[in-house]
């Protein structure tokens, strides 16, 4: 009778999660469907894709939420329209959308091989001048359609005004709510694929990787280079940017022992958190009351361990009621941020300050490598 009861109470608080977050709209099933037409002002991006998911052979779909038996691999071209607003998506209303208002998909084309992948990659990289040859690794969160992930990683990219080539690393999310623990399972189960990823990223002509998680994806990311870092294949330090960790759904402690086993970092993990996610206080009572990294309020705990903590409690998250996407913003004022650091150092003599005040952002632990963000 008990087992009965705390399976009906969590399927209750996930009901609660999906009405929570039911205002922000979700695209539909043929949104990525490609379009010919071209808009003046609307500016281009391809991103790579290695995935997880499996092909779906229906039109303007590309990937399902479904496990794929191996790694695979696709190429997208996408515009983001003259009329973006930063932190936002356009959704095409119907596809195959407009480009002049909306972010619209004008080629998408699998690739079979690990080859194939490291050749389009090297290809987008030559495209960039010396010193700008650089990766943006984006792994996303529970419940996220592919098309979710590819949107969100595009949007980042532009708001950034980035010059590193987008890469994105999908897993089999079935972009439902109720499918928390199959999610929970296809992350965990895609670990190898993300170090296998990581390891072709390596072996193309990046001179820098910089890795962002989003939610659960920070468990498979943590996972991943954990297991690179014990098996003595983790990037060089002067290979790697970031790795930014953005509403970390992780038990607390499993970060600690995660990081215990990893050591230190030479360049400190970037956690973005924020003491109001809605989202991450029902994986906290799913997870038993423990506490999730992206909700934990012991900065100096979290900068002694390894990382820089950037605190977004106090920032408004428009149209996001759950507050779980406010990371999203971020790529729109990465210049502003990196000249608030720099300022602040020149202002303290050339020491770095342990916490640095952007309008309603706090950030703690910071560190000079920090203005690369």
């Amino acid at each position: 009778m008990i087992k009965g009861r705390v399976i009906l109470t969590v399927a209750a608080v996930l009901a609660a999660g999906a009405m929570l977050g039911g205002c922000a709209s979700r695209p539909g099933l043929d949104v990525l469907a490609p379009s010919l037409a071209e808009a003046p002002g609307a500016t281009p991006h391809t991103v790579l894709v290695a995935t997880t998911r499996a092909r779906d052979p229906r039109p303007g779909v590309l990937f399902n939420g479904e496990r794929s038996a191996k790694l695979d691999f696709a190429t997208v071209t996408l515009t983001v329209p003259p009329t973006h607003k930063q932190g936002a998506i356009e959704w095409p209303k119907q596809a195959p959308g407009n480009p002049n208002t909306d972010m619209v998909v004008h080629e998408a084309v699998y690739r079979d091989t690990d080859a194939q992948f490291v050749a389009d990659l090297n290809a987008q990289l030559a495209k960039r001048p010396r010193g700008e040859k650089n990766v943006f690794l984006f792994v996303h969160g529970y419940n996220t359609m592919f098309s979710e992930a590819l949107f969100r990683l595009a949007q980042m990219a532009h708001d950034a005004d980035a010059t590193a080539v987008p890469v994105l690393f999908t897993w089999a999310s079935r972009g439902k709510t109720e499918d928390y623990v199959y999610d929970n399972n296809s992350a965990t189960a895609a670990r190898d694929s993300l170090e296998h990823t990581l390891t072709l990223v390596a072996q193309s002509n990046a001179e820098k990787v910089t890795i962002m998680a989003h939610s659960m994806g920070n468990w498979l990311t943590v996972e991943a280079l954990r297991q690179m870092k014990i098996a003595g294949t983790i990037l060089p330090a002067k290979r790697v940017g970031n790795v930014i960790l953005a509403a970390p759904d992780i038990d607390v402690d499993v970060f600690k022992s995660q990081l215990k086993r990893f050591g230190k970092p030479e360049k400190p993990f970037i956690v973005i958190v924020s003491h109001d996610d809605k989202a991450l206080g029902i994986s906290d009572f799913i997870a038993g009351g423990k506490q999730r990294l992206g909700a934990y309020n012991n900065d100096k705990e979290l900068v002694a361990l390894g990382a820089v903590v950037v605190d977004m409690t106090d920032v408004k998250s428009d149209g996001d009621e759950l507050n779980h996407g406010k990371f999203a913003q971020l790529a729109g004022l990465r210049s502003q941020l990196r000249q608030s650091v720099e300022q602040n150092v020149t202002s303290s003599g050339g020491k770095v300050p342990e916490t640095v005040e952007f309008g309603q952002i706090q950030i703690s632990g910071v560190t000079p490598n920090f203005g690369g963000f």
